[in-house]
Order: C-alpha cells, then sequence, then structure tokens
C-alpha cells in the first residue's frame, strides 16, 4: 500500500503562485508514475501533470496548463511537487495528488491511478 498526503494549497490572486507537495510513504519503491489532478463540482477529475519515478523522468502536462506548471519530485524525499505559476480563476479545483505502480496506461486517466491523497483547495481570485 502506498499513502499520499497532499499540502500547500489555499488561496491566492491571478497572476500569483503555489506550490504543491505531495508525501509518499509504504511501499513507494513500486510506484512507477506519480500525477496530479484536479477537480470541480460537478465535472470529472482532470489530469493536470504526471511525471515517471524511473530513469527516463518523462513528464507530461494538460494543454491548459503548459508552460505555467512544473511537476517534479525528489526521490530521496519521496515526495512529489506541482509548481504553479501564472495562476488563473480556472485553475480553481481541489487538487490530488495520485500514483501507479505500473508502466502501461493512461498518464490523465483517473481510472489508472491506484493510489490517492485526500486533496488539497486551490483558489485563484480574479
Amino acid at each position: 500500500q502506498v499513502q499520499l498526503v497532499e499540502s500547500g494549497g489555499g488561496s491566492v490572486q491571478a497572476g500569483g503562485s503555489l506550490r504543491l507537495s505531495c508525501a509518499a510513504s509504504g511501499f513507494t519503491d513500486n510506484i512507477y508514475y506519480m500525477a496530479w489532478f484536479r477537480q470541480t463540482p460537478g465535472k470529472e477529475r482532470e489530469g493536470v501533470a504526471a511525471m515517471s519515478r524511473k530513469s527516463d523522468g518523462r513528464t507530461f502536462y494538460n494543454d491548459p496548463v503548459k508552460g505555467r506548471f512544473t511537476i517534479s519530485q525528489d526521490i530521496a524525499k519521496n515526495t512529489a511537487y506541482l509548481q504553479m505559476n501564472s495562476l488563473k480563476p480556472e485553475d480553481t479545483a481541489v487538487y490530488y495528488c495520485a500514483a501507479r505502480s505500473r508502466y502501461g496506461g493512461s498518464w490523465n486517466a483517473a481510472s489508472d491511478f491506484d493510489y490517492w491523497g485526500q486533496g488539497t483547495q486551490v483558489t485563484v481570485s480574479s
């Protein structure tokens, strides 16, 4: 089992920045991908960014956040980060950290991830 705990959410004005952290514990050696998703009321959970924990270090971003958000990780600390710059009101959502232990699957399909954090609210005001 893997446990994920997010931190770093909050409220910020448009154009501001926030950094989310996701601390993983448990059988972390089995994690292949870590990702960030977000969700607003009445909508499906949306993939924001993902990163391989293996040597290739591949990263993926959805189009609305490319160039503004950066996913990174500190393997030694078992922690993933999401640096969010130039925030917009449409970025307002609950952000979730996710992890999975298999290589195959889609980076932005919530159903392909096995482990989830509790979520952290990000609110961007105009």
